[in-house]
């Protein structure tokens, strides 16, 4: 839409996330089978880009599950709360 600002993301580069729903491929995750799950509902996640789908004039965030990477809307996600992982490393 032209002229139209595109909306801020509310979710930041890093931040840890929790999928609301089972994400399926759509056929746009060419690494797996169409309807394949990608990420389980309550999968934390990794945000690890954020774009723009300007159609829908919404943020798009690419985020890193365990062995794939995703891309969600703000709807399909949800932010960890402090404390669910750790921050860094335990020392061993």
């Amino acid at each position: 839409m032209p002229g139209l600002e595109p909306r801020a993301p509310a979710y930041a580069w890093g931040q840890r996330v929790i999928a609301l729903d089972d994400l399926i491929n759509d056929g746009s995750h060419p690494e797996r089978e169409a309807c394949a799950l990608l990420a389980a509902r309550g999968s934390l996640g990794e945000i690890v880009n954020i774009g723009h789908a300007p159609d829908l004039n919404e943020p798009v965030y690419l985020v890193q599950f365990d062995d794939c990477v995703v891309g969600c809307l703000e709807i399909e996600l949800v932010p960890a709360p402090p404390g669910l992982l750790p921050e860094t490393p335990e020392p061993a």
